[in-house]
C-alpha cells in the first residue's frame, strides 16, 4: 500500500545540523522524498498546524518551538509510509524513546531553565500519526504543485 505522509524537522534539528543525518534514515529505509522546502513558520501558521491543541495548557510552548527557527518540511511516500516513518521517528517524549529511533538517539529531554521557565520537549521531528492526519498535514504544508512523481532507480528494477 504506497502511501504518502508529511516530516517536519523543527528548529533543534535544524539548529543542532542533524538534518542529513535524519533524512538519511528514510531513504535507507526504502522511503522517496516527493516534496521538501525549507520555510520558518510564523504564529499564524502554528496555530493552523498544532489546530488540535490551542486550547491545551501546552500550546503556546509547541508555537514558541515551532516558531523560533526554519524547518525543513517533506513528504515521503512509500509501502506503509505513516507506519514505518513513525516506528523510525520513535515516540514523542524523548526518555520513551529507544535508542535507533531518531529521538532515541538525539532527542534532547525535556528541562526547565534556571528561571523555572518551562520549554517544550525538543523532540527534533514531527511526522503524522494517521492516514488521515497526513493527507491534511501535507495539503496545509504543501500545494499539489510542490509534490512531483517520479520512479527510483529500485522502483525502475522491481516493479
Amino acid at each position: 500500500m504506497i502511501e504518502r505522509t508529511l516530516v517536519v524537522l523543527k528548529p533543534d534539528a535544524v539548529q543542532r545540523q542533524l538534518v542529513g543525518e535524519i533524512i538519511t534514515r528514510f531513504e535507507k529505509a526504502g522511503l522517496k522524498i516527493v516534496g521538501m522546502k525549507m520555510l520558518w513558520p510564523d504564529k499564524a501558521f502554528a496555530k493552523k498546524h498544532y489546530a488540535e491543541h490551542i486550547n491545551k495548557p501546552f500550546y503556546k510552548l509547541l508555537e514558541d518551538m515551532i516558531t523560533e527557527g526554519p524547518v525543513i518540511a517533506f513528504v515521503l511516500e512509500g509501502p506503509h509510509a505513516v507506519e514505518i516513518v513513525r516506528k523510525i521517528v520513535g515516540p514523542t517524549e524523548p526518555r520513551k524513546a529507544p535508542p535507533g529511533t531518531i529521538r532515541g538517539d538525539y532527542a534532547l529531554h525535556s528541562y526547565e531553565y534556571a528561571d523555572n521557565k518551562k520549554t517544550a520537549v525538543r523532540n527534533l521531528i514531527h511526522a503524522s500519526d494517521s492516514k488521515e492526519s497526513a493527507e491534511k498535514e501535507i495539503y496545509l504544508w504543501f500545494s499539489q504543485e510542490e509534490l512531483f512523481e517520479y520512479k527510483t532507480v529500485h522502483e525502475k528494477h522491481t516493479f
